[in-house]
C-alpha cells in the first residue's frame, strides 16, 4: 500500500511538471522554508480566513496545527477557527456542494494536498498571476490557470492587475499575443513585495498541510546527524585505540 501510495504521489507531481512544461509556462521560485513554524501559522490565518470559505482540508484537524506549531488550544479557537467548528474537528466547509457547482461550475477542490499534486512553484505562481478579464464570469483570468473557475479571494491584498501584452507576428502573417507581464490598476491594501510575502506564507502552510509529518522528520534529522558525526568520531577514537600496537 506505501508503495502504490508513492507512486501516485510521484505520479501527479510528474504530471503537474508535465503540464507545466507542455505549457511553456515559467513558474516564479516559492522559495519557502517549512521549518519556518511563524510563516506557516500566518499561512494558516490566511488560509482559513481567505480559501477555507470553499475549499476545505479535510484530512487535518486544528488540533493537529496547533500541536505542530505549539500552539494552545485557546489560541487555536481564537486564531483559526472562524467556522463554529470545535478544536478537534477536521477542517470541513459548510458550503453546500451543490451551491458550488453552479456558482463555479464545479465543487472547489479539497487542498489537504494541493501541495504535492501541484508543487509549491505553481501555487506561488498562481496565487500571483491574476488578472482583469471582463469576459470571465468572475471579472478575472490567470496565466497559471487559463479560464479558471475561480474568483480572485485576495484581490484585496494585491489589487486587481491588467496584463502587459505583447504581439508578434508569425512566419505567415499571423498575430499572435502573449501575456509578458502584469501592471497594477487597482492598488490593494499591501505592496507587491508584501503580498508576495501572504502569498509565500500560505505556500508554506500548504506544503505543511500536505505532508504534516515531514516537520517531525526535519527536527529529527538533525538530531541523527549530530548523534552519526559523534558515532564517527567514537568509531574512528576506537580503531586507533584497537590498531595501535599492530601499527
Amino acid at each position: 500500500m506505501k508503495m502504490r501510495f508513492l507512486f501516485i504521489v510521484m505520479l501527479l507531481v510528474v504530471s503537474a511538471s508535465a503540464l507545466a512544461s507542455s505549457e511553456g509556462l515559467k513558474l516564479d521560485k516559492a522559495n519557502i522554508h517549512l521549518q519556518d513554524r511563524d510563516a506557516i501559522k500566518r499561512g494558516a490565518k490566511t488560509f482559513v480566513h481567505y480559501c477555507l470559505n470553499c475549499h476545505s482540508a479535510g484530512l487535518m484537524r486544528y488540533s493537529r496545527i496547533g500541536k505542530d506549531l505549539n500552539m494552545t488550544n485557546e489560541e487555536v479557537s481564537s486564531q483559526l477557527v472562524t467556522t463554529g467548528a470545535k478544536v478537534g474537528d477536521l477542517m470541513h466547509v459548510a458550503i453546500d456542494e451543490q451551491d458550488a457547482k453552479r456558482w463555479f461550475g464545479k465543487a472547489p477542490p479539497d487542498l489537504s494536498v494541493i501541495a504535492r499534486a501541484r508543487g509549491v512553484d505553481w501555487l506561488y505562481s498562481y496565487l500571483r498571476s491574476f488578472y482583469k478579464d471582463e469576459s470571465r464570469p468572475w471579472g478575472v483570468n490567470n496565466t497559471v490557470f487559463k479560464d479558471v473557475g475561480m474568483p480572485h479571494v485576495l484581490w484585496e491584498l494585491q489589487g486587481l492587475q491588467v496584463p502587459v501584452i505583447e504581439k508578434h507576428t508569425g512566419e505567415q502573417g499571423n498575430t499572435q499575443e502573449k501575456i509578458t507581464g502584469f501592471k497594477l490598476a487597482e492598488k490593494g491594501q499591501l505592496g507587491t513585495e508584501e503580498y508576495d510575502a501572504v502569498v509565500r506564507d500560505l505556500v508554506t502552510f500548504l506544503a505543511y498541510l500536505s505532508e504534516p509529518s515531514k516537520l517531525q522528520r526535519l527536527d529529527l534529522g538533525k538530531w541523527v546527524l549530530l548523534f552519526l558525526a559523534g558515532f564517527l568520531v567514537l568509531t574512528y577514537l576506537l580503531k586507533k585505540e584497537y590498531w595501535k600496537d599492530i601499527h
